[in-house]
């Protein structure tokens, strides 16, 4: 079953917002200003609703561990040959979590190979 166009519009538009922006008028590079779904300007945001995610789904079960701690569940993701690595929060944790990183992280070098 399709999704309501309102309904992702919307979902960008909160997403958007949440960064201090609004979202793009029209769809992808149509609007004639960026192929971002906000108009942030420093920000590239790509908002994707979606019946589910994988990723999603190992966060949910991280959830459930971390619940059973009292500890906020943070999922980060590697890809073996690239450098670095992705942080999934949800978005009610996010500036908690950004509140616990610290300047210079001491496995930052051994994540980096």
């Amino acid at each position: 079953m399709a999704t309501d166009r309102s309904t992702w519009k919307k979902r960008e538009r909160k997403i958007a917002g949440m960064f201090g922006a609004t979202r793009t008028p029209l769809s992808g590079g149509a609007s004639g200003h960026t192929r971002s779904d906000s108009l942030h300007p420093r920000l590239f945001i790509e908002a994707k609703l979606r019946v589910k995610h994988s990723a999603v789904t190992l966060y949910d079960s991280t959830a459930e561990l971390a619940k059973l701690e009292d500890k906020t569940p943070v999922v980060a993701l590697t890809e073996k040959g690239r450098k670095g690595f992705w942080i999934l929060v949800h978005s009610s944790d996010l500036q908690k979590v950004a509140s616990e990183v610290v300047e210079e992280p001491q496995i930052e070098s051994d994540l980096l190979n």
